[in-house]
């Protein structure tokens, strides 16, 4: 549709991404096959920092869209809405991106209700389309369209997991926090600190991970580790930001805190 510009969804500048193993590759082999792609690790891992690299990288429009459990399948196609006129449709942001040839990407995926989802299936078969039922409307998939959906399987309970007819729909690509040497290399270019405090965090890190299941949910994340050394680097003592950015926002639970307080402490 002409009437959308597509260099609005544009990524202008090189997002940092530091490659981990061969995932580049992989991914521009799934894109040049035009494949779904289903991105499976912990949260704030590097997840949509990568997708964002591949657009950026393969020129691309990218349309984001956070899943939540409130979300309808309107949401994601499109609704009739009132104006001063009357009524007009209005595209929803998976009918954008088919339509403009974006990859669309959608994020903790399994948050979404399944009849939510169920509306991406015939978008991600040999079919490439999808069907506006409410505007008797089949839109046919721009070449360039790709989708791509992300979530954490490790933190999803029973009820919260996709449906093997959807996930078998997608290529897989599993993603996890960085090996020590790369993710004190990403805190500290993301940061500005030093890779001396850089490499201390990614040590706490380690140890709040090792407690995944024996009191936490999840371990820390990189995302984390580079919010504390952001306020580090804006000269809040080591102790007070790994309080506020590792600490207080991971668990509620005094006697957990207490332990990774201990972990703090022993580094700085």
């Amino acid at each position: 549709m002409s009437d959308i510009d597509r260099d609005q969804y544009l990524i202008k500048e090189e997002p940092y991404y530091r490659t981990v193993h061969n995932e580049v590759e992989m991914y521009q082999a799934a894109y040049d096959a035009r494949m779904p792609v289903m991105l499976k690790g912990p949260t704030g891992c590097g997840k949509s920092r990568f997708v964002e690299y591949m657009a950026w990288k393969l020129q691309k429009p990218l349309i984001t869209v956070a899943c939540n459990e409130d979300m309808t399948a309107s949401d994601l196609v499109g609704r009739f809405l009132l104006d001063i006129n009357g009524t007009k449709w209005q595209d929803g942001p998976l009918t954008v991106a088919a339509r403009i040839g974006a990859i669309c990407y959608l994020d903790e995926v399994v948050e979404a209700r399944q009849d939510t989802t169920v509306v991406i299936h015939p978008l991600t078969d040999h079919r490439r389309e999808l069907p506006l039922e409410k505007k008797g409307e089949l839109v046919h998939a721009h070449k360039d369209f790709q989708i791509v959906i992300s979530y954490n399987p490790g933190y999803q309970s029973m009820m919260k997991d996709l449906k093997q007819s959807t996930k078998q729909r997608f290529g897989g690509m599993d993603f996890d926090y960085p090996e020590t040497e790369i993710e004190t290399e990403v805190v500290a270019h993301e940061s500005g600190v030093s890779s001396d405090i850089a490499d201390k965090l990614v040590q706490i890190a380690h140890r709040s991970r090792n407690l995944k299941g024996h009191g936490l949910d999840e371990g820390m994340s990189t995302r984390l580790l580079v919010y504390a050394a952001q306020l580090i680097n804006k000269g809040i003592d080591p102790q007070s930001a790994c309080q506020m950015a590792l600490v207080t926002p991971l668990t509620d639970d005094p006697d957990m805190r207490d332990t990774l307080g201990a972990a703090v402490s022993t580094y700085f």
